[in-house]
């Protein structure tokens, strides 16, 4: 469902931008407006970059290779990571070069076509305001009791934080160059436009940044949420034989995680008792987390147990060890 739910906000996404794109650049052609300007470049930038996680959505699904055993679902990661310096580049930077050139060369909107902008604004508003319902309510489906700043922190799957931020951002962009014409329009100043483009490339920045920490967290490997942790290891000693020695996990993508565990198991237990009681584990683990596909149990001894074996091996004879 998440992955469904994240393709789904990033089509409503990517239609809205490529529509708000083609209406920016005429807003802009008819008024020489910057931040019209800075906005049509920011959704082209937002169009490349739910072109970017689609594609990295579809290569994410190849099947695991001997190159790659664990499969590929971190591709989604990468690509989610490069929206993070496109939206920097881009988007941010490009806005921010642009106010610089206005606040040097400040020019007033002028023509018969004063209104076409504000007509744009507003109806990228609208336009926007129903992409971010969307990602809203499919981020809702995954996110539960969350936080929304908990959630874009948390959250395995990047397509919808992205897109959660992306759209946020946009809103607030969008109502940032609203004000700069608007009061461009009412005084004939154009350094408000300036200060409205300069607004846009520095929300676009701090987005970019956030992006790219939260995915790099995610390329360098996370754990699994506190939740799953816990119900894995109640998983594991549910058979009530068994008892962690030290758990790890791993995210190998969004929807795959790694166990790798020691555990306990009886000084007495035969090689058949061990691999039924493994393999028992690893039906309650995949049962509790299902997106645990790739599961280590190794079987020890316990530590006590291990020197009580130890004391006992130190204080036999030959004839107790030999038959």
């Amino acid at each position: 469902m998440a992955a469904n739910g994240g393709t789904k906000a990033i089509v409503a996404a990517l239609a809205a931008n490529l529509t708000i794109a083609a209406l920016k650049f005429v807003a802009f052609f008819l008024t020489a407006s910057s931040s019209m300007l800075a906005e049509a470049i920011h959704s082209i930038a937002d169009s490349g970059n739910q072109l970017l996680l689609l594609i990295g959505g579809k290569r994410a699904r190849k099947e695991a290779s001997a190159e790659h055993p664990f499969g590929y679902g971190r591709e989604r990661y990468i690509y989610a990571f490069i929206v993070s310096i496109v939206l920097f580049s881009v988007g941010g930077l490009f806005a921010l070069y642009e106010a610089w050139e206005k606040i040097q060369h400040p020019h007033a909107i002028e023509g018969d076509f004063w209104w076409v902008p504000l007509a744009v604004l507003m109806g990228a508003i609208v336009a926007e305001s129903f992409s971010f319902r969307t990602a809203i309510i499919e981020s809702n489906h995954v996110r539960g009791k969350q936080g929304w700043v908990s959630f874009v922190r948390t959250a395995k799957q990047p397509e919808l934080p992205v897109i959660l931020l992306e759209d946020l951002g946009a809103l607030l962009g969008l109502m940032f160059a609203l004000i700069g014409v608007g009061m461009t329009l009412i005084t004939g100043n154009g350094i408000w436009d300036a200060l409205g483009t300069a607004m846009i490339g520095f929300l676009l920045v701090a987005i970019a940044i956030v992006l790219a920490i939260e995915t790099k967290s995610l390329l360098l490997g996370e754990s699994a949420t506190r939740n799953d942790v816990a119900r894995i290891s109640e998983a594991i000693e549910a058979g009530g034989t068994s008892r962690i020695i030290h758990l790890k996990t791993l995210h190998l993508g969004p929807e795959e995680l790694l166990v790798a565990a020691k555990i306990s198991v009886g000084a007495a237990d035969t090689g058949r008792d061990i691999a039924a009681a493994i393999d028992e584990a690893e039906v309650r683990i995949r049962t509790a987390v299902p997106i645990a596909q790739v599961i280590y149990l190794e079987p020890d001894l316990h530590r006590d147990e291990k020197q009580d074996s130890g004391q006992r091996q130190a204080g036999a004879g030959p004839q107790d060890v030999l038959p």
